[in-house]
């Protein structure tokens, strides 16, 4: 069974043999509900992809210490990533950046679309959006990754355009699209974006405006997939691209 993760400030970076203490929520967690005990194996990590390896020397009733074995860093992935999720409705939304982390999306970005039935508004918009990053700290801890994606502020179409203007690649999922995502993979290296429409789909007028930005749009599939579903297709097909390459190489 995989040791269970924790999220931790790791700074000064602990070396081996020394001791962390595990307090907080964390430690409260693991020591009242997992009910970790002495001798017990876990991994502590700071979510910014490093981490470390430990055994559970002493176990209070809100905290661990924790004396460091070996240091672990995250490996690193072709692309760094981030998914533009136009808003899903309910619970599909958490669901989504959920399973994109899960995948490896290294950051989500909330875009309210013009077609998107979810308004994100004052306090209602920011509650959202730490449910977001809720979501993917506890996706980041059941998955044993050590880093936690980070969840931006909600963007307009104009404030998206300006943000997509920083990476390298974009790529648009559009259903009328004539090149395959697949197809359109960039080389390893760099950043590259992926953008989500919403349930109704990307309006022409933003799609015009992604294109002139440099965006590319690209198909999945024969089938309509689902805003919150969309993104994680996507990634598990460009895991697929990268893990042919690299067999290709070997």
């Amino acid at each position: 069974m995989t040791d269970p993760l924790f999220l931790h400030p790791l700074d000064p970076f602990p070396p081996v043999g020394s001791s962390v203490v595990l307090d907080g929520a964390e430690g409260r967690h693991a020591a009242t509900v997992q009910r970790l005990a002495v001798g017990e194996p876990v991994l502590l990590a700071d979510g910014t992809g490093r981490g470390v390896r430990g055994e559970v020397v002493a176990a209070g009733k809100a905290e661990l210490t924790v004396r460091v074995v070996a240091e672990v860093r995250e490996q690193p992935r072709p692309w760094r990533i981030t998914v533009v999720q136009a808003l899903p409705k309910g619970d599909r939304a958490e669901l989504a950046v959920e399973v994109l982390t899960e995948v490896g999306v290294d950051e989500v970005v909330p875009w309210q679309a013009s077609r998107s039935i979810v308004r994100w508004q004052g306090e209602r918009g920011e509650k959202a959006r730490a449910k977001w990053q809720a979501a993917a700290r506890a996706a980041a801890k059941q998955s044993r990754r050590l880093s936690v994606p980070e969840v931006a502020p909600l963007h307009s179409t104009t404030q998206l355009l300006r943000r997509l203007a920083g990476i390298d690649t974009v790529l648009v999922l559009h259903e009328d699209a004539d090149q395959p995502l697949v197809a359109a993979a960039p080389p390893a290296g760099g950043s590259l974006a992926l953008v989500v429409g919403p349930e109704g789909g990307i309006s022409e007028d933003e799609l015009s405006a992604l294109t002139g930005a440099g965006g590319r749009p690209v198909l999945l599939g024969e089938t309509v997939l689902r805003t919150s579903t969309a993104g994680v297709v996507a990634l598990s097909q460009l895991a697929a691209v990268a893990a042919l390459r690299t067999a290709g190489r070997a």
